[in-house]
Formats: C-alpha cells, sequence, structure tokens
C-alpha cells in the first residue's frame, strides 16, 4: 500500500485497520461489529474448548480431502488440455462456464445426488476449487517452448517421461498459482457446503453465534479462518516465487 508516495508494509496496513476497527466498535454504531479487543479476547476463550478444536478438524478433514482432489484431477486435466488440441475443444467450454457460474446454486444439486453428509461438503470443496487449477495448468503447458518438447522425444523420452520431466516442471510456476488461487476458493467452498449442506464445523459455529447474535464469537471464528486461509496462501505464494526460474527455461 502506498500513501502520499510511501510505500507502507502489510504489516502497517493491517494496523491501520485494527485501528478503525476498534474505534467503530468503540463508538457502538451496530451491534455487529464489537471493537476488535473484544473479539481478540474472546479468540483466546473460545480457541483452546473442545467444540472449537472438533469443528476445526471437521471443516480442515473436508478441506484438505476437497483440495487433493481437485489438483489430483485438475493438474493432469489442464496439462492434456495444454497439450491436445482435441482435449482442450472437449473441456475449455466446460472449465469457462464452470469458472464464471454461480457455483453455491449447484451445491444442492450436488445434495440430491450424494445426500447430507461430508461427501457432498468435500464435492463442494472440488467443485470451487478445481476450474482454477485446471485453467492455470493449461495455461502453464501452452507456454512451454515446443524445443524443449522436442530435445525430450530427441533423447527418446516416451510420453510419461516427456509429462514427468517436461510438462509438470516447466508448467510448474502456473500450476502453483493455480493451486493458491483454488485454495484460496475452496476456503469459500467448505463453509459454503458446511451451511447449506449439513450444519458442521465453522458452517456450525457461525450458524449459532449469528442466530444468537454473539459477534464477538463470530467475528473471533471468522479471523481463524482469515487466518488460516492467509497463511496457506501466502506460503503456496512463497513456494511459486522459489521456481519462478523455471519459467525462464521456457523462453
Amino acid at each position: 500500500m502506498v500513501i502520499f508516495g510511501h510505500r507502507i508494509p502489510m504489516v502497517g496496513s493491517l494496523i491501520l485497520w485494527a485501528i478503525l476497527w476498534e474505534i467503530v466498535g468503540r463508538l457502538e454504531i451496530t451491534i455487529l461489529l464489537p471493537p476488535l479487543s473484544a473479539v481478540l479476547v474472546t479468540l483466546v476463550e473460545i480457541v483452546p474448548t473442545r467444540s472449537f478444536m472438533s469443528a476445526l478438524g471437521v471443516t480442515a478433514y473436508a478441506f484438505v480431502i476437497g483440495n487433493v482432489i481437485a489438483i489430483g484431477v485438475g493438474v493432469p486435466l489442464g496439462i492434456l488440455m495444454g497439450r491436445s488440441i482435441i482435449a482442450d475443444r472437449i473441456f475449455l467450454p466446460w472449465v469457462n462456464l464452470f469458472l464464471s457460474a454461480p457455483l453455491t446454486a449447484l451445491v444442492p444439486v450436488i445434495m440430491v445426488l450424494f445426500g447430507l453428509g461430508q461427501t457432498t461438503i468435500i464435492l463442494t470443496v472440488v467443485l470451487f476449487a478445481i476450474w482454477i487449477i485446471v485453467l492455470d495448468s493449461r495455461a502453464g503447458v501452452r507456454s512451454i517452448s515446443p524445443s524443449l518438447v522436442e530435445m525430450a522425444h530427441s533423447f527418446g523420452a516416451n510420453r510419461w517421461q516427456a509429462f514427468r520431466g517436461i510438462y509438470v516442471w516447466a508448467a510448474l510456476p502456473e500450476i502453483l498459482a493455480g493451486i493458491r488461487l483454488g485454495v484460496i476458493r475452496a476456503v469459500k467452498g467448505v463453509i459454503i457446503g458446511q451451511i447449506l449442506v449439513s450444519i458442521v464445523g465453522f458452517g456450525a459455529l457461525f450458524k449459532l453465534y449469528g442466530s444468537r447474535f454473539l459477534m464477538e464469537h463470530f467475528w473471533a471464528a471468522l479471523l481463524v479462518l482469515f487466518a488460516l486461509a492467509f497463511i496457506l496462501a501466502e506460503s503456496l505464494a512463497w513456494l511459486e516465487r522459489r521456481v519462478e526460474f523455471y519459467a525462464a527455461s521456457r523462453g
């Protein structure tokens, strides 16, 4: 963030917003926004509780399994689309459609097909995460220099060896970018799934705190969720920067 020509670090920006939050909360403009200090005190109180840790475990399970499936299917499909014109023409319209569609409206369809349970929540996470992973993996493969592929074939590499040694590694920066964006979208997917499908995990906490106007508890749980999503996104962004040198080999 830049103010009057001076670059303010991210920590400074967060401190500024924290101060504004505290001021607005102290003014008691609305009961929906308590002071940040009260939220932090509540956060310390509820995090060690069994109910909170249980909700975190249920949410983490659906989140991790859903992302594993999205990455395991999305990356190979994106590489296939980037490599094959036929596959690209078959799948690209559907990928673009689901990427731009209001996915929340499709959750009831998954509920009808798979019932009210953890399977539907996991599939909701996959639904939110997979499309951007496919699209970025495809973009990474299409950015690879043909000379790399020709060199691999000239040394006698078969299709699997070319896939493993060329396409995956050369497209790795875009693949990681897609995974990072998919993880961010998956956070939204797991919460929407838990609220709409079956009131469990963090979805149950948000439903409980919101219905009883326990806004300090509500914002405390939301801060934990935001913090976890931020840590995951920044960790993947760091890993993405570490492998950027692969992009130079495609020029």
